[in-house]
């Protein structure tokens, strides 16, 4: 697996894959487009690349940077390749590339249901931080906000 930063050809491939995932957070293609314009605000795409085919996204994170902290908007890795450590290594790029850029803090919501997620980001040290009650629809259930402090 190659890590590395996202870009503009990404996009057809970053959707195709968060159209697979029900967890994902399904973005139109204006929202992909806007990650890399010069006058969105800052947004980091990181992406996990096939080594086999040299060009087949098969995972991505995306964060939005402010100073002192990031917050990860979706994280999404192919089905036929989830639990061989493509989402850790992703969140290792990005925790990596928030210390880099002196943030304090990475935090994302995550539905309450998604225990493989939530087991990812214990194991990487993140700390539950709140609960938004019925957060997330079809189906309703709620978002738990967790925190790792850099």
């Amino acid at each position: 697996m190659l890590i590395r930063a996202g870009v503009p050809s990404d996009i057809p491939q970053m959707m195709a894959l968060a159209a697979g995932s029900e967890t994902a957070a399904h973005w139109s293609v204006q929202e992909y487009e806007a990650l890399f314009a010069a006058a969105a605000p800052i947004r980091v795409a990181i992406i996990a690349i096939d080594e086999a085919t040299g060009d087949e996204v098969v995972g991505f994170v995306i964060a939005r940077c402010s100073a002192d902290e990031w917050e990860i908007e979706n994280v999404v890795v192919a089905r036929e390749l989830q639990r061989q450590g493509i989402a850790t290594g992703l969140l290792n790029a990005l925790v990596s590339s928030a210390s880099q850029a002196d943030a304090r803090s990475v935090l994302l919501e995550v539905r309450a249901s998604n225990a493989a997620a939530r087991a990812l980001y214990a194991k990487k040290d993140f700390r539950e931080e709140g609960r938004r009650r019925g957060y997330y629809q079809n189906p309703e259930e709620d978002g738990i906000l967790l925190r790792l402090q850099l």
